[in-house]
């Protein structure tokens, strides 16, 4: 049974659930969602899980801490050393993978397995096709509009496949649910740019792609592949950005069988 915690680290209050009593894996969810984007994979695993889900910082229940820079990366830390876990393996999806690459980057010490569903990556150049749409969804924000902000980030392309699919429903409850403060505000550090140094990437490393996300995350994932050293790749045919959401059996069974949890039947 997941339970409800409440971590204190980095200046935040990080809203989590966390299932046993030593967690052997964390995961990290994307932008705009917060650790219920995870449910549908997470009830494929059923108690054979043993992980720690958290909303980032500002996401979800969990607090934007004091206008301070930070990187979501530190609050990583922050938060492991919180919980006492000395090593474990890391999931991320979107956003959330690329906080874990950069983590496991900087800390390899503290990953023992890493999982990248349709990652970013920290200080990536982004396409002009997709700083035009996020200017747009910015100025929404800026300008007193958050409930257009919320409406253009769902129809964004990036989620074609997952609003046509049974998952979609939830996806919108996630995108409504946040509070926009990254669009009006973000005092992220700045950051060298990972792609530089992917090549450095010691842990295992499975990469889940879908064969219909937006060229930018294909590009990024094409790299990650051809860069890292000890990378499984695995590309769904019929899936889009959001695999967790769109596909969480199919997920779910690549993900237990890359860190030895087994789904249930």
């Amino acid at each position: 049974m997941d339970k409800n915690v409440t971590i204190r680290a980095a200046g935040v209050s990080f809203n989590a659930q966390q299932r046993a009593a030593v967690p052997s894996a964390v995961f990290l969810h994307g932008f705009a969602g917060d650790l219920h984007t995870w449910d549908a994979m997470w009830s494929e695993f059923g108690e054979n899980l043993c992980a720690l889900r958290y909303d980032l910082r500002g996401f979800g229940r969990s607090t934007g801490g004091g206008g301070e820079p930070y990187s979501h990366a530190d609050d990583l830390l922050a938060v492991l050393d919180a919980r006492q876990l000395e090593q474990v393996d890391l999931v991320g999806v979107s956003m959330g993978g690329g906080i874990a690459l950069n983590f496991a980057l900087d800390h390899p010490r503290r990953v023992r397995r890493l999982v990248l569903i349709s990652p970013s990556l920290v200080a990536w150049e982004w396409s002009e096709q997709w700083q035009l749409m996020w200017r747009r969804l910015t100025a929404c924000a800026r300008a007193g509009q958050l409930d257009e902000a919320r409406r253009l980030w769902w129809q964004h392309p990036l989620f074609a496949s997952a609003r046509a699919s049974d998952a979609g429903p939830a996806l919108y409850a996630a995108i409504m649910r946040y509070s926009g403060s990254h669009w009006l505000q973000d005092n992220q550090r700045p950051a060298l740019a990972d792609v530089e140094r992917l090549y450095r990437l010691q842990c295992r490393t499975l990469l889940l792609t879908g064969a219909h996300d937006l060229p930018d995350f294909r590009l990024i994932a094409d790299l990650v592949e051809a860069s890292v050293p000890d990378l499984l790749r695995v590309d769904l045919a019929d899936a889009g950005h959001m695999l967790h959401i769109e596909q969480p059996a199919a997920c779910a069974r690549q993900v237990g069988s890359f860190l030895d949890v087994t789904p249930l039947p």
